[in-house]
């Protein structure tokens, strides 16, 4: 292995090709202002590096980034990357993940618009992330312990496991198939509408209109928080453990709720079964 510490590179294309590195305590920046340092390597160790040049990690394969940060001026910097691990390191340029295959974030903090279109096999723990458009059209995405603040998260995803996360995101999990929420927060507006197979579990849901147009939706001992006009047009069988403000036109399936403040059948079609239950007995709720 070749080893490379203390220096500083800002020429275009420093490392091409290259394979075998352990590269520490470098920068990458400069005057030359040079692209794609690390461009079609396989087989790099970095740690305790800075990068402030773009592109630095593209056609990559066995990737291991620790200790490092990733600056704003560091644009798109993984892209068509397999076999990554990103840990305790900063990831700060716009679309800093795209189109890659195996990868693993733990103990990261990651300021990125559009990051992570298009990955397959993810596996993100104890991060916080601020992004808009986070994770699009991504797949086979495991989360644990992940804080994620900004708009329109995890639209067109499938086959996703989300545990223990907080989520403040409008318009989230939009298109979504195959997702399964567990012991989380999901904070933000239209939540999931158009999804096909997602399980909420133990879950606390809060935010104007959620859960609307969705196929086999399921909620298991929720907390629905503020919500209004939830459930339109959707197939859905939900536990809920608080009251809830208002439910509009389900299309089908059960509701269960210890109280729900409106319940509106105002649409042709519209057939979901509302119960209100209390300490001793459950009974369903007429159409209005």
């Amino acid at each position: 292995m070749r080893i490379y510490e203390n220096e500083s590179f800002d020429q275009e294309r420093s490392f091409y090709g290259q394979s075998d590195l352990l590269i520490r305590n470098c920068a990458f920046r400069g005057p030359a202002d040079g692209e794609s340092a690390l461009k079609e390597c396989r087989d790099i160790q970095v740690d305790y590096c800075e990068f402030d040049l773009r592109y630095p990690f593209w056609h990559d394969e066995d990737i291991q980034i620790s200790n490092s940060s990733l600056s704003e001026s560091c644009r798109a910097a993984l892209w068509y990357t397999g076999d990554l691990q990103i840990r305790s390191s900063r990831l700060n340029g716009i679309k800093a993940l795209r189109e890659c295959h195996d990868v693993q974030i733990e103990d990261c903090s990651i300021n990125s618009a559009e990051f992570g279109w298009s990955t397959a096999g993810i596996m993100m723990t104890n991060t916080d992330v601020i992004s808009e458009y986070f994770m699009m059209r991504s797949d086979h995405l495991v989360f644990d312990h992940v804080s994620l603040n900004g708009k329109y998260s995890f639209q067109y995803i499938h086959d996703g496991v989300f545990d223990h996360c907080n989520f403040d995101t409008k318009d989230a999990f939009w298109h979504s198939k195959n997702v399964i929420v567990r012991n989380s927060t999901i904070k933000g507006e239209y939540l999931a509408w158009y999804s096909e197979n997602l399980t909420l579990e133990n879950c606390a849901i809060i935010g104007t209109q959620p859960l609307c147009y969705c196929k086999n939706l399921k909620l298991i001992n929720c907390r629905m928080i503020d919500t209004n006009l939830s459930f339109e047009r959707s197939e859905v069988r939900a536990t809920l453990t608080e009251p809830i403000e208002s439910i509009k036109n389900p299309m089908s399936g059960t509701i269960t709720v210890p109280y729900a403040r409106q319940v509106i059948f105002d649409l042709n079609g519209a057939n979901g079964r509302v119960i209100q239950t209390d300490a001793e007995h459950a009974f369903p709720v007429d159409e209005q």
